[in-house]
């Protein structure tokens, strides 16, 4: 049997539907009439009671002349899983010693399909869902046997990452460190070096996000230390390095980085990114060079790197969330 669709809805509908109806002086029998429902289902929509299809936050969005606000807040995204897969999932946790390959490889193509969904939609609208198979999937994996079992540990482990990383992006800051601690135990636990270095980066992430220089400095240097790491990794990480040192001031060692950044160039070049970090190209890290150049204080080669890294982007990527510290970069730049 196919995939169904599934319906996202942001967390936060509720409460701007509730916004939007006192802010145009309707009651919730008012806006019932309006939008022809029924107001005790008004009100169920405003406690979180009930969920809404996207056709009727549409409706809903037309009627309160929301400019599309409560509209963008649901989403129909293709299910991943068929009938069949989530009643092999179903057996396997209530059997998890029967856990099998196909099992394995279900649970990695939905995670794979969550961080592509990462590329469109905000951290704040998919958080909820994602945490509950992700909690699901740590549950199997720490009590599946069998062959199969440390494929899935895997699995389990890049998951991990990933949630931390929508915690950093959704800045539920104490929720990420912890979540990233967590994925950093895991990662060594099932010898990955890639998965170790990629958690440091999305903690180093998170520090650019606070402002924090050292913090910066601290974890993408762990990252690009880090044995195992690949090549298009080392670049990126060194880039980002360079760009904290230069945000304390020490010229010289974010020099030295950027150096080491482009040597490392050639390799990377001939390297394929890892599943866990499929986004790395040596473009995207011309991104992270704006940054670092700009902060440098050269700001034609800060531009010029930002610009062509944004303007390397896949179309599906140039709007997801993570893409606005260097626009809004970009855009200061220029004036």
């Amino acid at each position: 049997m196919p995939p169904r669709a599934h319906t996202i809805v942001d967390p936060r509908f509720p409460a701007e539907l509730a916004r939007l109806r006192r802010e145009r002086g309707l009651s919730l029998r008012d806006l019932a009439r309006l939008a022809f429902v029924g107001k005790s289902y008004v009100h169920d929509l405003e406690t979180g009671c009930a969920r809404p299809s996207r056709e009727l936050a549409a409706h809903l969005d037309d009627t309160l002349a929301a400019g599309g606000t409560l509209a963008a807040m649901v989403v129909d995204a293709p299910a991943v899983t068929t009938p069949d897969d989530d009643d092999r999932l179903a057996y396997v946790l209530a059997e998890p010693t029967r856990l099998d390959g196909a099992a394995v490889r279900v649970l990695a193509d939905v995670l794979a399909a969550q961080r592509r969904l990462d590329d469109v939609l905000p951290a704040s609208v998919t958080l909820p869902a994602m945490v509950a198979q992700w909690t699901t999937a740590q549950q199997l994996a720490e009590r599946a046997g069998g062959p199969y079992a440390l494929g899935l540990r895997q699995v389990a482990a890049e998951w991990t990452q990933f949630i931390g990383w929508l915690h950093a992006e959704a800045r539920n800051d104490g929720a990420a460190v912890r979540v990233l601690v967590e994925a950093a135990d895991q990662a060594d636990a099932v010898d990955s070096g890639p998965l170790a270095a990629q958690v440091e980066n999305f903690r180093g992430y998170l520090e650019r996000q606070r402002g924090n220089p050292r913090g910066i400095v601290r974890h993408f240097l762990a990252a690009y230390h880090t044995p195992g790491a690949t090549a298009l990794q080392r670049v990126g990480d060194a880039v980002q390095a360079a760009h904290g040192y230069a945000l304390l001031g020490d010229r010289d060692a974010a020099v030295w980085l950027l150096g080491e950044a482009s040597d490392l160039t050639e390799a990377a070049e001939n390297e394929q990114a890892p599943v866990l970090a499929y986004w790395l190209t040596p473009t995207f890290s011309r991104m992270g060079l704006g940054l670092a150049y700009l902060a440098l204080g050269d700001t034609v080669s800060g531009v010029d790197n930002l610009r062509a890294g944004l303007a390397g982007l896949p179309p599906d990527q140039r709007d997801a969330e993570w893409t606005h510290e260097y626009r809004h970069a970009l855009s200061a730049a220029t004036g």
